[in-house]
């Protein structure tokens, strides 16, 4: 029986173009729901520091808004990629909207939260901004909670990278 690994999974670009996460083979993937209109949106800043600083060796952030928490990213796939760009200068890769909860939730997501739980073996994503690490051997490593702030990932995204 072969293992699931994140290269499994495809999704659709910001762009609504395929993307396929095989892809990114060998890499190490930050995967995080995004949205405009959060308390946590300003992690936008954070992320794209981690995509400048790290990319080079490998890091791949990849941005999933979602409309889930609170209706706080109402925009079309172009208005969150102008926001996003706009006001925060990402760069890194954003996907089309998804859900990541429920019998709706993209199968990525699905996928990931069952590999990491959260607080109290809960399944489920709490809130927007959620993060998960995955190794380049395209198992996830560990989940980050939304309050959990992209520069205090280094270390972890360091020793990823070092794998």
């Amino acid at each position: 029986m072969s293992v699931t690994t994140i290269y499994d999974f495809e999704a659709l670009s910001i762009e609504g173009k395929p993307a396929a996460l095989a892809t990114q083979r060998g890499r190490v993937l930050l995967i995080v729901n995004t949205a405009s209109e959060c308390g946590f949106t300003p992690q936008f800043a954070g992320l794209e520091k981690l995509w400048q600083t790290y990319r080079d060796r490998g890091l791949v952030v990849v941005g999933f808004p979602s409309n889930e928490f609170g209706g706080q990213d109402p925009g079309s796939e172009a208005e969150i990629a102008s926001f996003c760009q706009l006001n925060y200068g990402v760069s890194f890769p954003m996907m089309a909207k998804v859900k990541v909860n429920g019998g709706q939730a993209h199968p990525l997501w699905k996928w990931l939260t069952a590999e990491a739980r959260g607080v109290l073996g809960t399944q489920a994503v709490k809130w927007n901004f959620t993060k998960f690490l995955v190794g380049r051997d395209g198992r996830v490593i560990r989940r980050y909670a939304p309050a959990d702030k992209p520069e205090t990932l280094a270390a972890d995204i360091e020793k990823a990278l070092a794998e």
